[in-house]
């Protein structure tokens, strides 16, 4: 890793990275030579190949295997490459240069199969099945992220969220029982299925040319049409209904959706799916907030995509209560540290309350 080159100066490394600057450069002294930047998840470094034949049989983007020496120049750390080629699939994992799923991938897979294996519905059931036993989606739904920059941006991202949705819709199908459990269900793994195809992934997240001009909702129609025209006698009625899952889960047209949900299972996948990715948010900006130093009591920086600034209530409470303890004194009113830094205290009187008065 990046991170642990500063350990090994003037040592010896062999190491994947990815390329994340590839340019040929002429020397002062007509020689050409490689320069790289050489990028993981926990940095990136500058690197030079000095003397070389050909620029290398690999592009900007692509993982590639490095050997070479760690050294300083100008007071600041660079690889000596010595040897580079691009690696091979099978050599790397993708979470060492993006950010990836903190959960299993197979587990969650296992998990994905297990929820589809409880279909009562054989129409539904088959059209799901008929996406997880794809040789070319099925190792596209295990890796893709569920966006490029918002909620679930990360690898394994999309099938972590499927599974969160669907717990949701579990406990809500339960709650609501008129609402068709397996129809709901059939929607929160396919209401995004087009992502597969909209967003590109590699060691950076990206739209595709497709992705651009028709986006994942239509992608995923034309992809559900194919593999229910493949199924025996898959009743057009439930077609209606999956495919209205799909186009209206968006739920208003200034957000994309060319429908309104118009069923209650439409409905409940609409908030449920915009609930789920707006926690998701809360939970990483949170935990972006401890990780830049900012202390339970305080706000965190404006969050742009839910419009506001966040507090974490765990981690205040407990900052209240160590704060007491050290006052030897009961819990006090809130004192929170707002975005402009200034903090301001507001402190109540407790023990002269004024009685209630007509």
């Amino acid at each position: 890793m990046v991170a642990d080159l500063a350990s090994r100066e003037n040592r010896e490394i062999t190491g994947f990275f990815a390329a994340g600057l590839k340019q040929v450069r002429t020397g002062k002294d007509g020689g050409r030579y490689l320069a790289l930047t050489l990028v993981d998840r926990t940095g990136q470094i500058d690197a030079r190949m000095w003397e070389i034949d050909d620029a290398g049989e690999f592009d900007a983007g692509d993982v590639v295997k490095v050997q070479g020496d760690v050294s300083r120049f100008n007071e600041k750390l660079q690889v000596k490459v010595k040897k580079i080629r691009r690696a091979t699939a099978g050599e790397f994992t993708l979470g060492d240069f993006v950010p990836q799923s903190e959960r299993n991938i197979e587990e969650m897979w296992a998990e994905l199969q297990g929820w589809v294996a409880s279909f009562h519905d054989p129409h539904l059931k088959a059209l799901l099945e008929a996406f997880l036993n794809d040789a070319e989606l099925a190792p596209a739904l295990k890796q893709a992220p569920a966006a490029k920059g918002m909620h679930h941006a990360w690898i394994g991202g999309l099938l972590e969220h499927v599974l969160s949705l669907m717990a949701l819709c579990e406990m809500a199908a339960q709650h609501y029982p008129s609402v068709n459990r397996d129809l709901l269900l059939t929607g929160a793994v396919l209401h995004d299925i087009g992502k597969l195809r909209e967003l590109h992934w590699g060691t950076s997240f990206d739209y595709t040319l497709e992705g651009q001009l028709l986006g994942h909702i239509t992608i995923g129609i034309g992809m559900i049409d194919r593999k229910i025209a493949a199924i025996p006698e898959f009743p057009s009625a439930k077609r209606l209904l999956v495919e209205h899952l799909v186009l209206s889960h968006h739920g208003e047209y200034e957000f994309g959706s060319p429908k309104l949900p118009m069923t209650a299972e439409a409905i409940l996948l609409h908030y449920l799916d915009n609930l789920d990715a707006k926690m998701q948010t809360v939970r990483s900006e949170l935990a972006r907030a401890e990780a830049n130093g900012r202390s339970g009591a305080e706000l965190t920086e404006w969050v742009r995509p839910l419009e506001r600034q966040l507090l974490n209530t765990q981690a205040f409470l407990k900052s209240e209560e160590a704060e007491a303890a050290a006052e030897g004194a009961p819990p006090g009113p809130a004192e929170l540290t707002l975005n402009n830094g200034k903090r301001e205290a507001r402190e109540e009187e407790r023990n002269h309350a004024l009685p209630f008065e007509d």
